[in-house]
């Protein structure tokens, strides 16, 4: 995986080179101190993954990602805790982290990217015909390929927004159905279910723990906007 560091401190840079020629996979193409520079090699050259600082002279981290077309995934390295819920606004950013970042840290944020990078299975079924879903006390019916499939609404874990379509984890399937959160979202219990972020429904009962401003449902890490972010907490009577 292609990756550039953009950070104006050099000791910072230095250590975040140091901490990726730890994973294999991670290949440093470049070295930026400052947005500027980035935004003009990005202009030409395609990465995987930007390590970006968000505290920067003249443009911010967020200056930068604001002015990029087609941003690649973002790690954010910051000594600043301050503006995680801002963070996970940005679909491309993966993960925050605060300096200092230790090495069992940083190998957690890159294996968030490659889990969110990794393809999907083939065998998922991809709907073709129109939207057609419901729900029947503990269940919920959806249509793919013109037959209506059944899940146990308890086994949802989450449900991801792809495009015209949405994404649904059961425990033991995945299922790509034609429609999108609005209209899922009615047809499922709010006891069960909430709203964390513009991309994602999650079933509370299925979290297995809350780090910063995400949270792990199995092995998917999950952003909670700063909208949602008091709600879940008040579900989870963490308030």
């Amino acid at each position: 995986m292609k990756c550039i560091i953009v950070d104006d401190e050099a000791t910072a840079r230095a250590i975040t080179r140091q901490l990726c020629k730890k994973i294999e996979e991670l290949v440093i193409e470049k070295e930026f101190d400052n947005a500027i520079d980035a935004i003009k090699y990005l202009n030409s050259e395609t990465v995987d993954l930007i390590f970006l600082d968000i505290h920067m002279p003249t443009f911010s981290g967020f200056d930068f990602i604001q002015t990029l077309k087609n941003p690649p995934q973002i790690i954010l390295t910051t000594s600043d805790r301050n503006f995680a819920l801002d963070a996970f606004e940005y679909d491309c950013v993966v993960d925050y982290l605060v300096k200092p970042i230790t090495p069992e840290r940083f190998t957690k944020a890159v294996d968030r990217m490659k889990d969110r990078s990794a393809p999907a299975k083939p065998e998922e079924p991809v709907l073709t015909a129109s939207d057609d879903t419901a729900s029947v006390g503990n269940d919920l019916y959806v249509n793919i390929d013109r037959r209506l499939v059944k899940i146990n609404i308890p086994d949802i874990c989450v449900i991801e927004a792809k495009g015209d379509y949405i994404k649904i984890k059961a425990e033991d399937k995945n299922y790509i159905v034609h429609s999108t959160l609005k209209k899922i979202e009615e047809k499922l219990p709010n006891s069960l279910f909430l709203k964390v972020h513009r991309s994602y429904i999650i079933n509370t009962t299925k979290i297995v723990d809350i780090e910063d401003n995400s949270v792990l449902i199995k092995q998917d890490v999950i952003p909670v906007s700063r909208a949602n972010k008091k709600e879940l907490m008040q579900r989870l009577n963490l308030l």
